[in-house]
């Protein structure tokens, strides 16, 4: 069966980034040269802000308790290593992006129980060390507080994750038990200071902002921090978690408004659901024919796509949603050959301590595997151009990048061929020879094996 279809969303070109996950600044330095080699265009690193570190190092979640947003110094590095790793990337034509947390700030009630940020302890650390701080400070005046009780609303914790106003006014926590994290009000103060926060990073060189946790702040706090000037010239998307497409609950009640109000990307949860009933659950390729129109894909200007986040590996509530490597393969395969949506690739340090199916790190340095690094190849080759599908069924699916690139994705047994349109192509990724080093050249036709997918393009387009 034949079908096809042509997007009529105004296509962007997009650029792929690398989640460098809790990598310490000094690392994405390091590696610059390769990432920028491996055709990725910006790097998403972990928030630059002052959280609790510790000689023995802490846990991943500590970055995401900020103390203080006018010095960047945590387990990663500090603002110098920061200002060199983004110089360097700079060198190699490489954006940075950043993890932003404005909903809250660390939960320290087991050493304090007042809500001033920083704390006494650590304001007296800056006087100590009154030089090396101000070497490492953004903005401000380091010796009053950043934040004091009247930024703070008042303690409860979130019970009802389906209501709007419990989600963005209470707090995110571990039960009864533990106080949580201090959940940062919508007042003057708190918008002048995160908006400062905002335009240093900006006057650093940082291009791009993912906007943590972004169903628990209003929409007024986020339409007040991220105003027309602040917005200029950066790619801005919020991490809305949601559990499905547009006919679910927390879709209507938390994505939609954010979409509606404001002009932000988001994390493209509807699709990577979609792509999960596929792969992991065995629902029929042909629902990835076009799930934008079907209400289960955001539109292709707004989304940033993935096959797995942060969160998923990392938070015990969401490792069902974890898909075998080779179901992750697939989902790359679909979100970096199609048109349309910003693809993020994550690679971590051993975060979760998952291992994959040869014992390592599931997912330390796949962001220079060989087929990913193919697909992005794909990728960068095939942007702006529109896509159509030629085949599609129960177990597979196949498109065109305009004539001029080809995706197929076999999860069956049998093997399956596939038309070409005119023209000599190169396999430029086929997950069934993944250390083949030459790219095959054919023409009329070629066979994927099952259980794989490929990936090709006209041959004149390699020079």
């Amino acid at each position: 069966m034949t079908t096809s279809y042509t997007t009529k969303t105004t296509i962007k070109a997009t650029n792929v980034i690398l989640h460098a996950f809790d990598w310490p600044y000094n690392r994405v330095t390091q590696y610059a040269k390769d990432i920028a080699r491996s055709g990725y265009k910006a790097v998403l690193v972990s928030p630059p802000l002052k959280s609790y570190k510790h000689e023995s190092g802490t846990e991943w979640w500590q970055r995401y308790q900020p103390q203080d947003y006018r010095v960047i110094d945590n387990q990663l590095g500090n603002t110098q290593d920061f200002r060199k790793m983004t110089a360097v990337l700079k060198e190699h034509d490489v954006h940075v992006y950043v993890d932003v947390v404005f909903n809250h700030m660390a939960n320290e009630s087991y050493l304090r129980d007042d809500l001033t940020f920083p704390s006494d302890q650590v304001l007296d650390e800056y006087q100590q060390s009154a030089e090396y701080y101000e070497k490492l400070k953004l903005f401000g005046d380091l010796t009053k507080p950043l934040f004091t009780e009247r930024d703070f609303i008042k303690a409860f914790p979130i019970k009802n994750w389906t209501d709007p106003w419990e989600v963005q006014h209470g707090r995110i926590s571990g039960g009864s038990e533990d106080p949580g994290l201090p959940t940062l009000k919508c007042n003057q103060n708190v918008v002048k200071q995160q908006k400062s926060y905002i335009a240093c990073l900006k006057q650093l060189g940082i291009k791009g902002f993912r906007i943590d946790a972004a169903k628990h702040l209003t929409l007024e706090h986020i339409q007040l921090v991220w105003d027309k000037d602040i917005s200029a010239d950066v790619h801005i998307f919020g991490e809305i978690i949601t559990d499905g497409g547009a006919t679910k609950e927390e879709y209507e009640l938390f994505l939609a408004p954010y979409l509606k109000g404001t002009s932000l990307g988001a994390y493209d949860f509807p699709l990577f659901h979609a792509m999960y009933n596929v792969f992991a659950k065995g629902q029929p390729l042909a629902e990835l024919d076009n799930p934008y129109s079907v209400g289960q894909a955001l539109a292709y200007d707004r989304a940033i796509t993935f096959a797995i986040t942060h969160d998923i590996p990392n938070n015990d509530v969401f490792l069902d949603q974890v898909m075998t490597e080779r179901n992750e393969l697939f989902a790359y395969c679909y979100i970096l050959g199609r048109d349309g949506g910003v693809p993020l690739i994550y690679s971590d340090l051993d975060t979760s301590q998952i291992a994959n199916n040869r014992g390592l790190p599931r997912w330390k340095d796949t962001w220079n595997d060989p087929l990913l690094v193919q697909m992005i190849t794909f990728h960068n080759l095939m942007q702006c151009l529109p896509m159509r599908v030629l085949d599609k069924g129960e177990d597979h699916l196949v498109f065109s990048r305009e004539d001029k690139g080809i995706v197929a994705i076999n999860r069956g047994s049998e093997q399956l061929a596939v038309e070409l349109p005119p023209g000599e192509f190169s396999v430029l990724m086929n997950s069934d020879e993944k250390n083949s080093i030459s790219y095959e050249v054919v023409s009329n036709q070629f066979t994927i094996a099952g259980q794989s997918c490929a990936m090709l393009a006209l041959s004149d387009l390699l020079g």
